[in-house]
């Protein structure tokens, strides 16, 4: 079954070897953090960053508040780091707390500067991918488009079905699938007939964040699977797709966990140090 695997370890090794090999004549990238509350799986993700930071000699910082913060508070934190030359990336680590209104994220995000934004949350970079002109693309969709592109599979004329409509995910990648010439579908929690979408997808993305939801009833056969679900069951992590019920269905699929995980941090260090350039 390895041959239906499409993993991600040889383009991040290729992506971290680029970093270093650019590390040797430039000034150190700086990455700024922003955490809001304790969330398990953020502080998860956030170690990992630093982790990674640290291996490729660059700079990480982070700013730590309670859910009970005040979102000026936040904003102006965001503003100082904005003006720190050696800081050439700032991230607000989401989802934030429920204490804070979808206004409230908007106005802390948008106080990012663009050219610090190297999660492409921003309504300016938003706005440039939607024109097909990115600056900065977020990051796990990104991560999702370079893997198809790196196992050279036709996206072009292609049925590209997309479960989950975030702007963190669903919505960038489901431009960057469009503007390379697909057809695209974008489902959400109230798409109706749903399946009836699916099984006419020749590629398949889910991150929807529901563990195994995606059986062999969703999917046509030899269809192409990209599972970026990271969810725990029964103190195991498991992707949106039931993986050894469609595995004899696929084409191809990503393995939960190892692939869009590990590739989702090695194109935000890539932002860091591209932007050194822009």
């Amino acid at each position: 079954m390895d041959h239906k695997i499409l993993k991600s370890d040889l383009l991040v090794k290729s992506i971290y070897d680029d970093i270093s090999e650019t590390m040797e004549y430039i000034e150190k990238p700086g990455l700024a953090i922003i955490l809001v509350g304790d969330k398990k799986d953020s502080l998860t993700y956030i170690k990992l960053k630093r982790k990674k930071c640290k291996e490729l000699g660059i700079q990480s910082f982070l700013s730590c508040y309670s859910e009970k913060a005040d979102s000026k508070e936040i904003i102006k934190e965001i503003n100082t780091l904005n003006e720190i030359k050696t800081i050439t990336g700032i991230i607000v680590q989401l989802p934030l707390p429920p204490s804070f209104s979808k206004e409230d994220e908007y106005e802390i995000l948008n106080a990012v500067s663009p050219e610090k934004d190297v999660d492409g949350f921003h309504s300016s970079n938003v706005g440039k991918l939607t024109l097909g002109k990115p600056r900065f693309i977020p990051c796990t969709a990104e991560g999702c488009f370079e893997l198809l592109a790196y196992h050279k599979i036709p996206i072009k004329g292609k049925h590209c079905v997309i479960i989950g409509s975030s702007k963190v995910v669903g919505i960038p990648l489901s431009l960057l699938l469009l503007h390379a010439g697909a057809t695209t579908t974008l489902c959400n929690i109230h798409t109706e007939r749903i399946k009836e979408i699916t099984n006419d997808a020749d590629i398949l993305i889910s991150c929807c964040g529901s563990p195994h939801l995606i059986d062999r009833s969703w999917i046509k056969q030899d269809s192409i699977l990209i599972d970026v679900g990271i969810n725990h069951l029964d103190n195991k992590i498991v992707g949106d797709v039931n993986f050894d019920d469609v595995i004899h269905k696929v084409k191809y699929i990503t393995p939960v966990p190892g692939c869009i995980g590990p590739l989702t941090i090695a194109t935000l260090m890539k932002h860091l140090v591209d932007n050194i350039f822009i």
